[in-house]
């Protein structure tokens, strides 16, 4: 019973400390207040504070050395790929740099994963990417959210690619389309159009056809990557 308590509160202590992190309030090379520090402001056990800080170097945000104490990494060394950084990532309102990181994996992973879907996608893999669009169909012309529908349609896509390193890589793009829904869902016209691009995509896939999968899967994103670079421009024009 004292591990199980233990542990629940390491988890705490390093969810606290691992958005903190994120957020900035501990610079990269500074040090984290001290065990004994930890433990008084948490009012935990050194056990529990060890714990934390072993979970949360696990995730390369902090290194802990003898007589340096424990210092955060730099970001190039956190496993951004973690399903905790990335909610912690989406939890501190990521900069528009950081979305425009975001866009460019997707570039990278998701038109590749379209053409896949479309040469190699079952008929259950399909129908599942039909579903989600159809789901967006229905929140659009109800005025409701299609963000939840939204995120299903891109993960069943790389589902439906057969390639498991893609599937791997869905908590990183689902996290990567909440971030982007922040700041480009209002430069759309309606949500019926944002329906009708994802229904290109889908209506690709469906008829086998990869390079127009490929395509318009690209264009999407590129036009989301437009919008967030002239959106940069104009912040460090007024900066």
């Amino acid at each position: 019973m004292a591990r199980i308590e233990n542990l629940n509160l390491s988890q705490r202590v390093t969810n606290e400390l691992g958005k903190a992190i994120i957020a900035g309030v501990y610079g990269e090379g500074s040090g984290l207040p001290t065990e004994a520090q930890l433990c008084n402001e948490y009012g935990i056990s050194r056990t529990a504070v060890r714990e934390a800080v072993k979970m949360l170097a696990a995730k390369g945000l902090i290194s802990s050395r003898p007589r340096q104490g424990i210092r955060v990494e730099p970001p190039e060394n956190w496993n951004l790929y973690d399903t905790s950084v990335l909610g912690w990532m989406f939890e501190s309102s990521p900069s528009l740099l950081v979305l425009k990181e975001f866009l460019q994996m997707r570039l990278a992973i998701e038109p590749q994963a379209a053409a896949l879907a479309a040469k190699h996608g079952t008929p259950q893999a399909i129908a599942q990417i039909e579903v989600a669009l159809n789901a967006m169909d229905n929140a659009a012309q109800t005025d409701g959210s299609i963000h939840d529908s939204d995120v299903e349609f891109h993960t069943a896509i790389l589902l439906a690619s057969g390639n498991r390193f893609f599937y791997q890589l869905r908590d990183f793009i689902s996290t990567a389309l909440n971030v982007s829904f922040q700041y480009t869902t209002n430069a759309k016209d309606s949500l019926q159009t944002i329906a009708d691009e994802h229904r290109k995509i889908f209506q690709a896939i469906k008829n086998g056809e990869a390079e127009r999968a490929k395509n318009m899967m690209a264009y999407l994103i590129d036009e989301a990557m437009a919008y967030i670079e002239l959106k940069i421009n104009e912040a460090e024009l007024t900066a």
